[in-house]
């Protein structure tokens, strides 16, 4: 009965999401395993589905011993359903709304210590032509709290070096002014 749910739906993960294949075949799985569990107490359809229908999947793919991440993923799923349902006219309803995903860990990122920074930098070479670059751009790094994306779309007009500033656009396209160390400035300006 799901079958040509499934397919439209798989169509407009293709064409209008434009996902990749191994995206479309993991929205596929999420909705597949939905209809099983479905299957188990009564068929219905993408309009009979309440939010106590999915409350009570969401307990069983717990059950089945799946981490928070691997049912966080699933209810992500459930919810473009859903998103393309309404699109498509096929339910008047989203019963995913108000369905509470599990709260994800997450974890600090690994940092490096101080020693371990300054003995990264005491490896450049000088005497190469990129050893000055390459110093520049570790200064600058360690400096500032840049990310690498940050660093890499650094261009000479974001730098105010005059005054100890450099502009940056970080995620999301946002900007911000960020005082850069001496050292830095001190291998930008070789």
């Amino acid at each position: 009965m799901w079958d040509a749910y499934k397919k439209g739906y798989k169509a407009w993960l293709q064409l209008e999401k434009s996902l990749a294949a191994n995206s479309v075949e993991a929205y596929l799985r999420d909705i597949d395993k939905l209809t099983i569990f479905l299957a188990e107490k009564e068929t219905k359809t993408p309009q009979q589905v309440t939010l106590k229908d999915l409350e009570r999947f969401v307990k069983w793919v717990a059950e089945l011993g799946m981490t928070p991440s691997s049912q966080a993923r699933i209810i992500s799923g459930l919810r473009s359903f859903y998103k393309y349902c309404l699109l498509e006219q096929i339910s008047n309803n989203d019963p995913t709304v108000l369905l509470e995903a599990p709260k994800l860990k997450r974890a600090l990122p690994d940092v490096l210590s101080f020693e371990e920074i300054e003995t990264m930098i005491q490896q450049i070479d000088l005497s190469k032509p990129e050893g000055g670059r390459n110093k520049a751009i570790l200064e600058t790094m360690y400096s500032c709290g840049f990310r690498v994306s940050e660093v890499v779309g650094l261009r000479i007009s974001q730098l105010y070096l005059d005054v100890g500033f450099i502009r940056v656009t970080g995620k999301g396209d946002k900007e911000r002014l960020v005082p850069i160390g001496s050292s830095a400035i001190k291998y930008i300006n070789i």
